[in-house]
């Protein structure tokens, strides 16, 4: 398997790789990039088409000469390119021996390989096309389910983000040039409060700022990784039936003896544009083996972790209370009265909804209070949010330096400058300007092949 080249004559190869989807297709693109993209083109496809113009060409072998499809050729002149390199384009019929001929024929070229998985867009951010937080929006726009995960992706592949820390980063470099004036010019008391106190209200305005920035109780991580719904109560409620109902297919067994769910089981929806993830967990009980008392340990701590729990109460016998386990999280819940189809079921149980997950009845209302709340956690999509977990711990260490300038401005202002340093560095770890080889390796990582 072809791995990322991390060396510096690695990064000077040509590569080359499948950029659409792989399989039976009408037609598959081939992209290449890299020094010897033209001569690529000169070997495969003469003669070379006029830069972002396509051309119809008989593609042959350089080595035998044979021809091997008739496809559309473009070239694109570097650094005017996505990577920055020189680039070409093969627009293919999609079957697999014409891929197969194509590759063979780059790889007869010299300095041409395949590509590694994200190395053209390592490329792009390698010579100053993109920035490391684009390079994740568009890794999120290609793996995007919903609506909101697609508007999401693409604001942050279109560089929102990148504007946002990088505004941050300016200002604080800013304010560390400040505080380090207040060094050169110790022998002059007036100079030195003044620029001092200047670069103290800088850093306490961009500690306001961030400080609310984080507290955008994850909005940006819901939308891009799911709201998570747990289904909890009883065993014999209607737990299973009730996810088979959302999910509009029989995803959990149902049965009427209980203890039949032992494990979590999953399923993804799309609630107004929203990805949800429900989860049908083990029925809570006083469990007779071992393990069923496991499922209902998993049950538990998925029910504290869960952004919303739906507690099912059965209308037919009203019994079983919340779990202080759960009431006391702090979790929101919602309870749900199901059966009400049943002879013997009562209605003046307090829930917020009633259903019967058997005919369906009062499901639609369900889904749809399901996806205002998902969409009320969400926000609206109008203020920038933090989407990744390596972010907001970047953005942890930024305000912790941030807050520990007024401290150390106390003790001197080499001190307060090298909190101000550490802010801003933290910032510049998100956008790729300060960033370890391991963390970029991560990141490219997760790019399919062709990208």
């Amino acid at each position: 398997m072809a791995t990322t080249p991390t060396s510096e004559s690695a990064s000077q190869d040509t590569i080359y790789a499948l950029s659409s989807g792989a399989g039976r297709t009408a037609l598959a693109v081939v992209r290449v990039s890299g020094p010897a993209a033209g001569l690529a083109v000169d070997g495969i496809a003469a003669p070379r088409p006029k830069p972002r113009f396509a051309a119809f060409r008989k593609l042959r072998h350089p080595e035998t000469g044979e021809e091997f499809d008739h496809a559309l050729v473009l070239w694109f002149a570097g650094p005017n390119t996505e990577t920055g390199e020189d680039m070409c384009e093969l627009h293919l019929h999609g079957g697999r021996a014409v891929l197969t001929a194509a590759f063979s024929a780059l790889a007869a070229i010299p300095g041409c390989r395949p590509a590694g998985p994200g190395e053209f867009a390592r490329r792009a951010f390698e010579n100053g096309k993109l920035d490391l937080t684009a390079a994740e929006g568009i890794i999120d726009l290609i793996d995007a389910d919903t609506d909101a995960q697609r508007r999401q992706a693409l604001r942050q592949a279109s560089g929102e983000l990148s504007k946002l820390y990088q505004g941050w980063r300016h200002e604080l470099i800013g304010a560390r040039a400040l505080m380090e004036s207040a060094i050169d010019f110790s022998d002059e008391a007036d100079v030195t409060e003044g620029v001092e106190k200047q670069s103290l209200a800088e850093a306490g305005r961009l500690a306001r700022e961030i400080r609310n920035h984080l507290e955008d109780g994850r909005r940006g991580e819901i939308v891009r990784e799911g709201f998570h719904i747990v289904i909890a109560g009883p065993p014999n409620v209607g737990k299973s039936s009730l996810m088979n109902a959302l999910a509009r297919r029989d995803v959990a067994i149902v049965s009427d003896e209980p203890g039949t769910t032992r494990d979590v089981l999953e399923v993804r929806l799309d609630l107004d544009g929203y990805m949800a993830i429900v989860a049908d967990t083990a029925g809570l009980r006083e469990a007779a083996g071992t393990v069923e008392q496991e499922g209902i340990r998993r049950a538990l701590l998925r029910a504290e972790e869960a952004d919303l729990v739906l507690w099912i109460i059965d209308a037919t016998a009203p019994t079983a209370h919340i779990p202080s386990d759960i009431a006391e999280r702090g979790t929101r819940v919602l309870r749900i009265l199901n059966k009400i189809d049943a002879p013997a079921a009562r209605r003046d149980i307090a829930s917020d909804h009633a259903i019967s997950a058997q005919t369906g009845a009062g499901i639609p209302e369900l889904i749809a209070a399901l996806g205002r709340i998902v969409q009320s956690s969400a926000g609206t999509g109008g203020a920038l949010a933090i989407t990744q977990a390596r972010h907001r711990q970047q953005i942890e260490a930024c305000l912790s330096a941030l807050n520990s300038v007024p401290a150390s401005s106390k003790q001197g202002p080499e001190l307060a400058a090298e909190q101000l340093r550490l802010a801003a560095d933290a910032l510049g770890r998100i956008i790729g300007r300060i960033d370890p080889e391991d963390v970029l390796d991560q990141v490219f990582a997760r790019f399919c092949i062709g990208k």
